[in-house]
């Protein structure tokens, strides 16, 4: 139980909230962006809207909720066990592919890094190299882990602010309107295309409301530092990447691999650019190594609940999960040689949108689960309306980032969904299928 002076306040709630949502997402962003045009600030108004929706409801659902699991508890309150599960199936099988999207994002800026031109099976090997030397060091437990990722996150945190406040210096607004529309998409269409993209950017909003026990007055702060923290890292999030359209040829930075080296060694000098890229190379591998961490310790909690195979709770004396990691690395090295495509940033591409299609299921089922929550924990009616009214804009947005992933994303996404169902038939059996909540 933690003591009042050793809880945290709002403030510190917000910009602990604004850390985790940035992480390693934001490194590829210009690039992907670039290809649409500066079109794309409108994705990110739409995103921001969606996003900030989902973060208050999750704040709800995790003020309100007394079913452990975070996503999967939510969900079981309408959906019983089938519900829990899939919520924790989709949300582990999103974070093995988003952590394979962001070694690559790794080696994309290594290769710029060390001026090494990369065949596509060469980038699927560096990556798999990547995801196996993060699994490994990750065998030591939990704490250096975390201390390791909370350092190096700042590679990414320090340029990306640094660049939304002195790179309107370099900012030619001639050049950012020129790149509005280079391919002449219908506006409708642009917003659609880059939508992954954005959403992208805001994966792991769901964990922000994972501290309420720690937090002084949960009731309003968390909420207040959820919103503030959303809306806080989609202001750093737009004004860098479209700072960086000013700043950097349109052309230029859609076949960056490095995007923020790039607007840097154009605002300062190659030298500087190199150290940009070389604190995101730190930063993106320390973040992968927190998330492997991560994703394991998901697969154990899930393995301890009957929904996944026993070897994944298995633990050392270090409470590391190995033979979960090393089983949830092969995996990801798989996925890394069936994705090998023409470049990198396609690669990428492929991955992020594959790993937004899965992600959006358990957003989905703890939005549709926000009603039965909230009448089953007695929630007064006022504020259950409101937040019912907030996770419909929520369950909205997530159904229009499902349609603008596109055909191929939500076809293999909605193949792993189904195969999701067949393997709740091998453990239905453990579960009393009559208890609903």
């Amino acid at each position: 139980m933690s003591t009042k002076s050793n809880k945290i306040g709002v403030v510190q709630l917000t910009i602990l909230t604004m850390v985790n949502m940035m992480g390693s997402g934001i490194i590829m962003l210009p690039t992907k962006l670039a290809e649409i045009g500066t079109i794309s600030i409108l994705s990110w108004l739409v995103t921001a809207v969606g996003s900030t929706a989902l973060a208050y409801a999750f704040a709800q659902c995790g003020m309100f909720s007394k079913k452990s699991g975070g996503m999967g508890g939510y969900a079981e309150y309408a959906f019983g066990k089938a519900g829990n599960f899939m919520a924790n199936y989709t949300y582990g099988v999103s974070l093995i592919i988003a952590n394979t999207a962001i070694a690559i994002s790794a080696v994309g800026y290594g290769s710029e890094l060390f001026d090494v031109n990369l065949s596509p099976v060469a980038i699927a090997g560096w990556t798999i190299i990547t995801l196996w030397l993060a699994t490994s060091l990750n065998f030591g437990g939990a704490r250096i882990t975390g201390n390791l990722s909370s350092f190096t996150i700042w590679g990414v945190i320090i340029p990306v602010i640094g660049l939304c406040i002195i790179g309107w210096k370099w900012f030619d607004a001639d050049m950012y309107i020129h790149a509005w529309n280079p391919h002449h998409v219908p506006t409708f269409e642009a917003i659609g295309v880059s939508i992954s993209m954005t959403l992208w950017a805001f994966l792991g909003l769901e964990s922000a409301c994972a501290n309420t026990d720690v937090v002084e007055n949960p009731e309003r702060n968390v909420p207040i530092a959820v919103l503030g923290g959303t809306l806080g890292a989609a202001a750093i999030y737009i004004v860098s990447t479209n700072v960086i359209a000013g700043i950097v040829p349109n052309m230029d930075l859609a076949n960056s691999t490095a995007p923020f080296g790039l607007a840097f060694a154009h605002m300062f000098n190659e030298t500087t650019g190199k150290i940009v890229m070389g604190l995101m190379v730190l930063s993106c591998f320390g973040s992968l190594l927190g998330w492997q961490f991560t994703i394991a310790q998901v697969f154990k909690s899930s393995a301890e609940e009957g929904y996944f195979p026993a070897f994944f709770k298995k633990v050392t004396s270090k409470e590391a999960p190995i033979i979960g990691m090393v089983t949830i690395t092969v995996i990801q090295s798989l996925l890394s040689l069936m994705t090998i495509s023409p470049s990198l940033n396609k690669q990428f591409n492929v991955l992020v949108d594959l790993a937004v299609v899965t992600n959006v299921i358990p957003y989905l089922l703890s939005m549709a689960a926000l009603m039965v929550l909230q009448k089953v924990e007695r929630v007064p009616t006022q504020k259950a309306k409101t937040t019912t009214f907030v996770a419909f804009i929520g369950s909205v947005y997530s159904l229009y980032a499902l349609y603008a992933a596109g055909q191929e994303p939500m076809l293999y996404g909605s193949i792993v969904t189904f195969i999701g169902w067949t393997l709740y038939g091998f453990v239905s059996d453990k579960f009393d299928m009559k208890a609903k909540v």
